[in-house]
């Protein structure tokens, strides 16, 4: 299975990165809820097991 996380960036301008894992449909999933809440740049990255991914910026 592969694992992927998200980036993003908050409506306040404030550079995030998720702290758990997905799968594919739950990361889509997330990077829809993100969106509707007004988040920009929202990047699902694929990741391995265990791996955290920085917040950009």
């Amino acid at each position: 299975m592969k694992n992927y996380s998200l980036t993003w960036t908050d409506p306040d301008g404030t550079p995030r990165a998720a702290a758990v894992s997905y799968d594919q449909a739950s990361a889509d999933d997330r990077k829809a809820r993100l969106e509707a809440a007004g988040a920009t740049d929202v990047e699902i990255v694929e990741t391995k097991p265990g791996e955290l991914l920085n917040p950009k910026g």
